[in-house]
């Protein structure tokens, strides 16, 4: 029988089913409604499927749950604090925090959003793979191809990074839907070998154009396998993924930014600098509480600034008041150095300069993730929840990683390259002099770099740096130190549930 796209019709068909009559009566077909495999049958419709496939980038922020991929890798690293109201606000988050996250209640939601991406892309290959598709030219069936391929390693290698040992598939699964765990090192042997696949496809732009920013190009699957292949420390890639970056370099198609802060506003969104981000925007937004899923903005701005802030007060309106910057971050950067306030939102100061106050929640240090805090503004044109429709892209990879993941290939043996020349474009686009190009000072111009981008926690764990960095506390609010065993979330307890015995924890 046909797997039917309303589910009307699917439960029609059963009625009949139940009937016991003859064989014939499992042959049916609706008369007036397609069949998924009828649908998907043509060049238009599969290009709409490819779209879906992009779709689960925009959930992680909020589904069922918060959780924006930065903001739950930072919270484990040693740059933001989780704040809210209190250590129950976004349970969640402060257990992550303090090494102590519980399958019962973790980041469940990511696990399904990732998994749903999986699916999509599995489902673009296997009707381009089971129908004839007549009208689908030989160039535009290589291009969907690579696109999804990319994108699947993409949800894959977030679901790697963040719990390891996980079922992995090409091909969906049938009837009962069990599918066997991998180890973390199996998982990442499939996941480099498709992404090489999908790269020696050669279909994909170095870059895109205007109309199609947002969809996968050449430069993104090469951060990809640099990301994967760094975070593996695997040696014998690494002449490969240098490679790679100095194709981006060479390529000039992209450059730094010249001003830091503004790769952060609407302006800034898909300059030179870009080379992935996720597209939210709030003009006629209809995102809403009821339809989380529905098209629009992002929730990120809300979670991430400051409760009971006066809307408009130094360009800024407010929020719940999570994620506040650490002191110690902030006093991490030079004097002089732009990323300071291109990443620090000093809410405090200006409350000390206008004599105004905002509501100082758990863990308030008085200053905000500048990259992606609600500006006033931002989620204008909105016609769903004003919480939801903020217009900020959610940046995954810059021209920045690009040129520090080659300075750090380099003095890691791979190859030969200009690893001062890289590192010092990035200092000097911030405003701060030359420093030797080692590996401490690459690590740590990374730090600078990417506060509150979701990357720290993962640059400590490859450097071996997690076990000492990741310690308790002066203020008491990370008790717990990082140890090997943390190097994964716990497994949603829902879906060992669901495994019928074929997943087995991690050693939380």
């Amino acid at each position: 029988m046909k797997k039917l796209v309303y589910i009307s019709a699917a439960l029609v068909a059963g009625s009949m089913m139940m009937t016991g009559c003859s064989s014939s009566w499992l042959d049916v077909t609706s008369p007036t409604r397609e069949s998924v495999e009828e649908y998907f049958n043509t060049n238009a419709h599969i290009a709409e499927g490819v779209v879906a496939a992009y779709d689960p980038l925009h959930w992680p922020d909020w589904t069922s749950q918060y959780n924006p991929i930065n903001i739950c890798a930072d919270v484990m690293a040693d740059d933001i604090w989780v704040g809210g109201s209190d250590k129950t606000d976004m349970a969640i988050w402060h257990r992550m925090a303090n090494y102590e996250a519980i399958p019962a209640d973790c980041m469940s939601s990511l696990w399904s959003d990732f998994y749903s991406g999986v699916k999509r892309c599995n489902d673009v290959l296997g009707y381009m793979k089971n129908n004839d598709i007549k009208d689908m030219p030989e160039a535009d069936g290589k291009y969907y191809e690579a696109q999804v391929r990319v994108l699947r390693c993409f949800y894959y290698m977030w679901l790697w990074k963040f719990w390891g040992n996980i079922p992995y598939y090409a091909e969906n699964p049938g009837a009962p839907y069990i599918v066997p765990q991998n180890t973390a090192d199996e998982v990442y042997a499939y996941v480099i070998e498709d992404l090489e696949g999908a790269i020696a496809l050669n279909n994909l732009p170095m870059k895109e154009t205007t109309a199609n920013y947002g969809r996968v190009t050449k430069a993104f699957a090469y951060m990809i396998y640099a990301d994967m292949v760094m975070y593996q420390k695997d040696s014998g890639r690494y002449g490969k993924a240098l490679d790679y970056m100095k194709e981006i370099i060479n390529s000039g198609q992209y450059a730094l930014n010249p001003d830091y802060a503004n790769i952060w506003t609407e302006d800034g969104e898909w300059t030179d600098e870009s080379i992935f981000e996720v597209n939210y925007y709030s003009e006629n937004a209809g995102r809403a509480w009821d339809n989380v899923r529905g098209c629009g903005g992002t929730v990120l701005p809300t979670l991430i600034s400051p409760n009971g802030w006066e809307g408009g007060l130094d360009g800024h309106d407010g929020g719940w008041g999570f994620g506040p910057v650490r002191q110690e971050t902030y006093d991490r950067y030079a004097e002089g150095d732009t990323r300071r306030d291109g990443t620090c939102w000093n809410a405090a100061a200006v409350c000390e300069a206008t004599g105004k106050t905002y509501n100082a929640r758990y863990q308030d240090t008085g200053l905000f993730l500048a990259k992606y805090c609600a500006m006033t503004g931002g989620n204008a044109g909105q016609i769903g929840s004003v919480e939801l429709n903020w217009a900020n892209n959610m940046r995954y990879y810059r021209y920045a990683e690009t040129l520090l993941n080659a300075a750090e290939l380099v003095l890691r043996g791979a190859g030969s390259g200009d690893a001062q020349g890289w590192l010092d474009q990035v200092r000097f686009r911030a405003g701060v002099p030359s420093i030797t190009a080692n590996l401490d000072n690459v690590i740590e111009e990374r730090h600078l770099e990417f506060v509150g981008e979701g990357k720290r926690y993962f640059d400590l764990v490859r450097c071996d740096l997690a076990a000492s960095v990741l310690v308790p506390d002066t203020y008491g609010y990370r008790t717990n130190a990082w140890t090997p065993n943390k190097k994964y979330q716990p497994i949603p307890q829902s879906e060992i549930d669901k495994a019928q015995g074929t997943l087995t924890q991690n050693p939380y």
